[in-house]
């Protein structure tokens, strides 16, 4: 403490042992101690005592779509890194699709870097992704350092970056587990899916009807056997289906090593309140039942499921069309991700700790940065958000900072006010305004 240079005080942190009263003593980019509330503020430290505001450890995003290069009209680094900062999001690690090129091989991914180094207000790093053709780039691109490979089971709505069958699926798995790499995997099986009824137009239910859970189900029981054939670690992307939830459950009882993410669209959005020919609410797979979404609960509240990522995947309005078949399938929550999550949690009557949880310290894991990300403990970053609990605010498009304000949350009444982000040690989002990006560029450890 007596180095400290900065001195963060709440009535509640949240730390890995609860929400207590702390003074969080930072020095240089780390925190150095967690410290009770009156402890002294040393010589030449600055204290900022955010009185009974809550400060987080700052959320780790693990599946965001920023677009960038290729289709910067959708989104970009410098917007979307914007928008996660003034959510409380700190760290995002970019998927390898939707950009032009996409990050499949080390050319690519040096392409990315290279666009995002001077525009990330964050701290930012990258998925590969692994095609039918890509194979012999997998290692490199794990030893240039992304956190693992995304691959489609069913087409990906992108030319640039095809799915993999499952002889496809079995290559690229052999290969990323000789080196104990992580594969990410969008799981729907596309004979489900060219089999159920396709009507199109505006109707919600006749997209959901479109997008059927046995579809998931199948995909990811396909997945998970190939797993265990290869002794793989998997990740199943956005699950939706909470059909699938026993299927995964049995897995890691039988030594499967396969983690879970769910999306806060998935936990606070239900198909019964989705209007027709309101495609912003448009995702794959889809916002599915109450019912559904109330076992995807119980399962974030059992370990079944990880944790809890945005799949922010935005695209220009025009794109938003009013037919549920042709309009873009992506719903764009890096800025609101926290508060909704909240919301939602606190009705349910959980606690900031464990969004928390599902929010930074698993994903930190995930991408195995939990030994510097995702919490506030003494050798950790510097990475904060300042959040006003009790708060609420009614969602208004005009005041998000990503490119296309189109959003499926516009009018709702949330709870949560982000009032400051910090990312390593320095304050970078205050009451709406932005410093110039300071965000670094990380590689897997």
């Amino acid at each position: 403490m007596s180095e400290a240079e900065l001195v963060l005080r709440s009535t509640r942190v949240v730390t890995p042992d609860g929400i207590r009263a702390a003074s969080v003593a930072v020095t240089g980019e780390k925190i150095t101690a967690v410290l009770p509330h009156d402890a002294p503020v040393p010589a030449g430290a600055r204290l900022e005592d955010v009185g009974d505001h809550v400060v987080l450890p700052g959320l780790v995003d693990t599946h965001v779509h920023v677009n960038d290069p290729g289709r910067t009209e959708w989104e970009g680094f410098w917007t979307a890194t914007r928008a996660a900062a003034a959510g409380g999001i700190t760290t995002l690690v970019d998927m390898p699709l939707n950009s032009i090129p996409p990050t499949t091989t080390v050319d690519h991914l040096r392409t990315k870097r290279a666009v995002a180094a001077d525009k990330a207000h964050i701290d930012v790093g990258f998925w590969g992704g692994a095609l039918p053709d890509n194979v012999k780039d997998l290692r490199p691109l794990h030893e240039a350092g992304v956190f693992g490979f995304k691959a489609f089971l069913s087409p990906s709505g992108v030319d640039e970056f095809p799915h993999l069958d499952q002889e496809q699926l079995a290559r690229s798995l052999a290969e990323i587990a000789a080196f104990d790499g992580l594969l990410i995997v969008h799981a729907e099986d596309p004979h489900h899916l060219a089999a159920a009824p396709q009507q199109g137009g505006p109707r919600y239910s006749h997209f959901l009807a479109s997008r059927p859970r046995d579809a998931e189900d199948t995909a990811i029981a396909a997945l998970l056997a190939q797993a265990k054939r290869f002794d793989a670690r998997v990740h199943v992307l956005h699950l939706s289906s909470s059909d699938a939830l026993p299927l995964i459950a049995e897995a890691r009882a039988d030594g499967v090593r396969v983690t879970v993410e769910t999306c806060p669209h998935y936990l606070t959005l239900t198909a019964e309140e989705v209007p027709d020919g309101a495609s912003e609410f448009k995702c794959c797979p889809p916002i599915r039942e109450a019912a559904n979404q109330d076992l995807l609960w119980q399962a974030l509240a059992d370990g079944t499921v990880d944790c809890v990522v945005t799949d922010h995947s935005p695209s220009t309005a025009d794109l938003k069309t009013d037919d549920f078949a042709t309009a873009w399938g992506g719903i764009a929550g890096l800025q609101l991700s926290l508060p909704a999550m909240w919301t939602a949690a606190r009705a349910r009557g959980l606690g900031l700790e464990d969004v928390v949880r599902w929010m930074s310290a698993r994903t930190a894991r995930l991408v195995g940065l939990d030994a510097r990300k995702g919490a506030v403990a003494p050798g950790h970053d510097a990475d904060f958000a300042v959040l006003a609990p009790d708060e609420t605010f009614t969602v208004d498009p005009a005041a998000l900072q990503h490119r296309n304000r189109v959003t499926a949350y516009a009018g709702k009444t949330l709870y949560g006010v982000v009032k400051s982000t910090w990312l390593r040690g320095t304050r970078i989002v205050a009451d709406g305004a932005f410093t110039e990006p300071k965000g670094q560029l990380l590689d897997r450890a």
